[in-house]
This record gives C-alpha cells, structure tokens and sequence, in this order.
C-alpha cells in the first residue's frame, strides 16, 4: 500500500471514533432528555408505558439530524487537533501533504453522511413525525387502551365510570367494583360488586364486565321506582365508546410532507392558496440548506481544530459547536419569517449559508495558505487576555483574616 493510502487510512480511523462517539452521545442526551418528560406525559394520560418507547424511536430520525453535523465536526476538528498537538500534522506538511490533500478523507465522511441526513430530513423524519402525532392522538382519545387508575373514578367515554379498590394478577381480577353507566333517554344502570372482570365478544365494539357479588341499580323514566337486582354473576355489556380517526398525513404541518411533495407544493403549482405556497417553500429551503451545509464542516472544522503555536486551547471545540448550533437556530427562525411572509423563503435561508460560507473559506484560506495564520487567533488573544486579567483580579481580593483567640 503507497504511504498515502496509509495516511489516509490512520486520518479515517482517527475521525471515526470521536464522530460516532460524538453522534451516539448527542442522540442519548437528547433522547434521556425527552424521556423522563414523555413518561410523565404517557402516565398522565392513562396509557400503557410501552408506547414511550414507540414515542422515542419516532424522535429519533429528528435527533440524528442535527446530531449527524455535529458529530461529523467534532470528528474532523478532534482528529486534527490529535495531529496538531502531537506534530504529526507538521510532519505530513513537512513531507509535501497538504491541508487541500487532507481533506481527501474528511469528504469521504461527509458526502455519505450528507446523502443520509438528506433521506432523513428528507422522508424519515416526515414519516416518524406524523408517527409521533398519531400516537399523540391515540393517547388522547383512549386508542391505545387507557389504564383504570386504583381507587379513583375513571371516566371511560362520555357515558361511563367505573372505579375499584385493588387490581391483581396484571388487571386480570378487579376487586370492590362500583360503575355506573348512562345508556341514554334517561337510563342509567349502576352497580357495585366483590369482584370482576373484562370479556371480549363476537363484536368488536362491545366487551362484556362480569360481576360477581354484587348489586345492581337500573332507573328509567319508564319505572316508577328504581329497579334493584341482588346477583351472584351478572354480565353487563359495555359498548366501546367510538374513537375518532386521526388526520391524513400532511393535511396540516408541513413537516410530514416528503421532499418531493414540499417541491410540488412550492413550486410545482400544487399549492391551494399563498401561505401553503410559501410554508412549502421555507421547510423545502431549510431542509435543502442544512443538507448542503455538512459540505462545509470539513473546512469549518479544520479551520477550528489547530490551535496556535505551543497552546493546547480548546477554543475551537467550544466556536465550532457555537457555529453550528446557532446556525441552525437562525435556519429555525428564517425558515418561520419565511412561511409568515415576511420575506423570501430562499432568500431567508440561503443569505446566511452564504454569508456563512464565505466566512469559512476565509478562515480556512486563513490557515492553508498563508504562513502561521490563524483564522481564530484573535479570539485566542482576547480570551487569553481575559483569562489572565479573570486569575490576576481573583488573586488580589484581600482574604479575610482569622480572628484571633485571647489568652
């Protein structure tokens, strides 16, 4: 293997670990982040702790978006930090390789990975979004079976509520019943028993609550008196209250809608009326230009990761995630004047990608072709300085003397 094929090899397995190491610890903070809040949100809504995990997976495909730049620029900028701070980066340019020769590899990361993040942001994470709103709904609606809290009244429908002392054997055997139930025209049945259980029926629409033990109470304008009954076994049907459907995909956010359909929308003529136009157009623009945006980490990161002369400063880290996140805080914000109207969608998202563009290759003109530049050295300085003056004021505070003890 020729000594650049080499290189190029120890520069690949250099980038990987802290770029995936980086991805999966973005991914499992945010993903914890939200987890204790969607527990809290499932409980509270009576439904069955299994769907957190259906709730997470659909967040995921969101997570990686913005977790796939940042991982990719902290590999490169760790990877040639490593280089930079053991000299090994001034021996490969001692040797004729330069930084445009270098940045060989960091591309072949970040064209795949763009490629990835653009079928992510593109339709996987449509998809799961819609996802995740269905089964918002269901959770509000009862779809997903709500869970009968012990020893409160629940409201099951509009026409029934049942409450009991204890659950045993995984909610199989219910203990102290009381449920009343409105059938309408001025029925109403109640009854109170030891013990019960849920049935399934030939309909599905209908389960069957056997009592037994118990009493039960049936009024109706039809009876002169209440109607009691005193039953060992009794089986009380109880129809499903019905549970309205959730919407189509698509039919009002924007973020469910594919790529393609976003450009059909946009600017395809498909559009019903001028702000579906232009929602279009901003999510279309925002998601094309954060995409584009993973081709100029590379030299973001590069530009970032060498710090000057005998200095370990980690300042680059620090300005290389302030970049990227703050970038993408100004995409949210254009991307929501956009779809207002407020201005031009691709004006709106792709002045700052130039603007920030432009800024990049300078810095990275900064570093590859001109002798001991340093496109951050200014903000070295200045911290450097602010450092100092922080360390000098600290120590000349006057501390406070003990007092002393009389004799």
């Amino acid at each position: 293997m020729s000594r650049l094929g080499l290189i190029d090899r120890y520069l690949a397995r250099s980038i990987a670990v802290p770029l995936f190491g980086s991805l999966v610890l973005a991914a499992m903070l945010l993903v914890l982040d939200k987890m204790l809040r969607l527990f809290q949100y499932v409980v509270d809504a009576g439904g069955p702790v299994s769907v957190v995990w259906r709730m997470l997976a659909n967040l995921l495909p969101e997570y990686l978006s913005l977790g796939i730049p940042i991982g990719l620029m902290l590999g490169i900028l760790l990877a040639f930090r490593k280089l930079a701070l053991s000299s090994e980066l001034d021996a490969l340019r001692g040797i004729g390789i330069g930084y445009n020769r270098l940045l060989r590899v960091p591309f072949l990361y970040a064209v795949p990975l763009a490629a990835l993040n653009l079928f992510i942001v593109g339709y996987l994470e449509p998809y799961t979004h819609y996802q995740y709103e269905g089964l918002r709904f269901d959770l509000k609606s009862g779809a997903l079976g709500a869970a009968i809290k012990v020893g409160e009244f629940n409201r099951l429908g509009k026409h029934l509520t049942l409450r009991i002392d204890r659950s045993e054997h995984k909610g199989t055997q219910l203990q102290g019943i009381f449920i009343q139930m409105d059938r309408g025209k001025g029925e109403s049945v109640a009854a109170t028993a030891e013990r019960g259980r849920f049935l399934s029926t030939d309909d599905a629409d209908v389960i069957l609550f056997r009592l037994s033990k118990g009493r039960l109470v049936q009024d109706s304008p039809k009876f002169p008196t209440p109607r009691t009954l005193a039953f060992d076994s009794y089986d009380l049907p109880i129809s499903l209250p019905m549970i309205d459907q959730f919407r189509g995909r698509g039919s009002n956010e924007s973020d469910e809608l594919y790529l393609h359909e976003l450009w059909r929308l946009g600017y395809g003529g498909g559009a019903t009326d001028r702000h579906q136009r232009l929602e279009a157009q901003a999510h279309f623009n925002f998601r094309l230009v954060e995409v584009v945006m993973m081709l100029m980490l590379p030299f973001l990161a590069i530009a970032l990761a060498i710090p000057p002369k005998r200095s370990s400063s980690g300042l680059g880290i620090f300005v290389g995630i302030v970049i990227v996140v703050a970038y993408h805080k100004i995409n949210q914000y254009a991307e929501a004047a956009g779809a207002r109207g407020h201005i031009d969608p691709a004006v709106a998202l792709w002045s700052p990608f130039i603007l920030l563009a432009a800024l990049i290759f300078w810095m990275y003109h900064i570093l590859a072709h001109k002798p001991g530049g340093q496109p951050i050295g200014a903000l070295e300085w200045f911290f450097a300085k602010s450092a100092k003056y922080v360390r000098k004021t600290a120590n000349a505070v006057p501390r406070p003397r003990a007092a002393s003890t009389p004799a």
